[in-house]
Parts: C-alpha cells; sequence; structure tokens
C-alpha cells in the first residue's frame, strides 16, 4: 500500500512536519540523509554549536534535560557541553544546534514517526501514487510528498576555512554574531552582495569594528545597501582583495586572516576573531530538477500565498529549500508544521 506521506530532510522542517503528520496519524515516513560533504543528517544546525534565538530555549541546565529527553543510544551523537558554560556548578548554556534535533528527533519518534537513515535520488510525479526512488533501498510509493531537504551554505573552500567552523568561522551572522566569542571585538564578512551588507550591519551592532572583504572594486550590493555599508562608521570596506588563509590555533580559534589582493601579488592580514562568510546558499534541489519549479536560484516555488503547495499536486515544500530570505530555524519549523497541516487536508479531500 502506498505511504500517506513521505517526509524528505531531517531538519528544524522535516521533524516538525513529521511530529505534526505523526499526532495526525499519518505514519509518516522521513528519510534523514545519510552523512555527505556539505550536508549531514540533522541538518545545517548540526554544524552548528548554540542557539540562542529558538524560541522556548533559554540558557540554562539544558545538558540534563536533553539526556534525559534523548534516548539513550544516540546520546553519542551529542556535542561536549561548552567549555566555561557554569551557573553553581552546572552546565550553563542555551541549546546547541545537535542538542535541539536530537530533542526534535525525539519527539517525532515518541508519536511513530518511521525514520530511514537513506537519501532520496530521484522522484516520480507523473502519476499516481507519487514514487519517491532512495539510494539504497526500492521506489516507495506515496499520496503526499514534504521536501524538507534545506540548503547549505557556501563557503570559501579553504582547508583552513573547514577547521575553524564554529570557532570562529561562520556563515550565518543572525545565528552567531551575538556569541559572546564575537562581542566588542573586531570581524570580517566576506561578499559583496546585499546579504553580505545586512550581515556586515547586523554584525556592527555587536563588534568592535566589522572589515567588508569584496574581491572587487565595487559592490553588488543594491545602491541603497551600499549606502548604509558606507554610512555605518564601524563597517571598513576592504576592497579588491580575497581571503587567502583563516588564521588561528586550537584554543582561541580564529585570530586572523591573510588576504590577498585581486589586483597585484601584494597581500595583508586583518587581526579578526571571526569570519562570515556571505557568498550565497545552494538549495538541496539537485535531485527535483524538471519535477517542480523553482526559482532562478533553485528555491522550490510555493504556488499559492501562504500555502506550502508547489506546482505539483501532493507535493509539499518546507523550510530552507522554499526561503531564500528567512532561512532561520524557526522559521524552518513553522513551514513544517504548514506542509504537514497542507498535507492532512489534501488527503482528506482526496479521501485517503
Amino acid at each position: 500500500m502506498a505511504e500517506k506521506v513521505v517526509i524528505i530532510g531531517s531538519g528544524p522542517a522535516g521533524w516538525s512536519a513529521a511530529i505534526y503528520a505523526s499526532r495526525a496519524n499519518l505514519q509518516p515516513l522521513l528519510y534523514e540523509g545519510t552523512v555527505q560533504p556539505e550536508m549531514i543528517p540533522l541538518g545545517q544546525l548540526a554544524f552548528t554549536t548554540e542557539v540562542e534565538n529558538y524560541a522556548g530555549f533559554p540558557a540554562g541546565d539544558i545538558r540534563a534535560f536533553v539526556e534525559s529527553a534523548v534516548a539513550e543510544d544516540r546520546h553519542y551523537n551529542l556535542p561536549p557541553v561548552p567549555k566555561g558554560h557554569e551557573q553553581n556548578g552546572r552546565p550553563y548554556y542555551a541549546v546547541q544546534g545537535v542538542e535541539l534535533m536530537e530533542l526534535m528527533k525525539q519527539q517525532a519518534l515518541n508519536f511513530g514517526t518511521r525514520v530511514i537513515g537513506d537519501d532520496i535520488v530521484d522522484v516520480d510525479f507523473s502519476g499516481r501514487p507519487l514514487r519517491v526512488i532512495p539510494g539504497d533501498g526500492p521506489p516507495v510509493e506515496t499520496h503526499t510528498v514534504i521536501v524538507a531537504t534545506g540548503a547549505r551554505a557556501n563557503y570559501l573552500g579553504l582547508p583552513s576555512e573547514e577547521k575553524f567552523k564554529n570557532r570562529g568561522v561562520s556563515a550565518c551572522a543572525v545565528c552567531d554574531g551575538a556569541l559572546p566569542r564575537f562581542r566588542n571585538k573586531p570581524l570580517a564578512v566576506v561578499g559583496g552582495g546585499d546579504s553580505a551588507i545586512e550581515e556586515a550591519n547586523y554584525l556592527a551592532a555587536f563588534a568592535e569594528k566589522v572589515y567588508l572583504v569584496h574581491r572587487r572594486d565595487e559592490l553588488r550590493a543594491s545602491k541603497i545597501m551600499q549606502q548604509r555599508a558606507l554610512n555605518n562608521p564601524k563597517i571598513e570596506l576592504v576592497w579588491s582583495h580575497v581571503v587567502e588563509e583563516v588564521l588561528g590555533n586550537d584554543q582561541d580559534g580564529v585570530t586572523g586572516l591573510r588576504l590577498k589582493s585581486t589586483k597585484d601579488e601584494t597581500g595583508r592580514e586583518l587581526p579578526v576573531v571571526g569570519m562570515f562568510a556571505s557568498i550565497g546558499h545552494t538549495p538541496n534541489t539537485a535531485f527535483l530538477r524538471g519535477k517542480l519549479d523553482m526559482n532562478d536560484k533553485g528555491y522550490i516555488r510555493w504556488t499559492a500565498p501562504f500555502r506550502t503547495i508547489t506546482s505539483v499536486e501532493g507535493v509539499f515544500a518546507a523550510g530552507d529549500v522554499a526561503d531564500d530570505y528567512y532561512r532561520q530555524a524557526i522559521t524552518s519549523a513553522g513551514t513544517g508544521c504548514m506542509a504537514a497541516l497542507d498535507a492532512e487536508r489534501y488527503l482528506a479531500a482526496q479521501g485517503h
């Protein structure tokens, strides 16, 4: 028999959809993916440390709660407790990305979600039921599909950048910029578009100084955004340079950037404690090309306002895979809820 709903993806959107679908007795089947160089199960939050802006998780003895809620056989996946984050002899910190995702996963499992650790590599939406094709296993027929495969941040591709991810290297100022390690310290943003300037302006509220490093001698951003950067006394434009190496050590994390001019062979070093890559995101939609309508960036289009419906009947999209603007865990979770409710109502209308 065909499944009622298959969910593809295991970030906040996927797990929220699973929680709502499970509680609606839809017996969802969720494919959480496998470890890939650019993305791993549990989504982008699995690459982050503290998540201070997810509602309902103020700083506290989070680890005690997580260990009591998450099944013991998955405790191996929990990250170390952040060093120096204690109060009255107990851990005291905001929930970490992996912890938050493991809590969501456990909540979905508690309500009966079935989870398969495999990727969906292809789909067939040409007939009914819909078909999804795993990388390791037979095709699965389903009446509805919720695509929640997310997007991945684009990085520079430097070995030194990879080494210092989560230790001063980030791709989300809104997520990480207010962390104590960055406050009142010099920071750098790499990029030249609207997003880069938005990140630089956001960071300027916390940082001592923000260097905006751009490979060209003019910004790609809109004129109004350029003016905001030029008018901010805390932002310094570093024209015609690229990052050659992220500098740092095991104790302090990032301590600086080695830059190289794009016009000659000269270079310079920037003394910063953080580097924020703002050179775009890539939605995880390669396996859906030609199957769903997408925008020019590859994000799935919603075909009705405030609905998660796509160009194919019975297929819904949630989270960053359909959001090239907000890209926050809490907005992803919200659209995951919406997608599950949309799927439930579609199934009821179809008599499934």
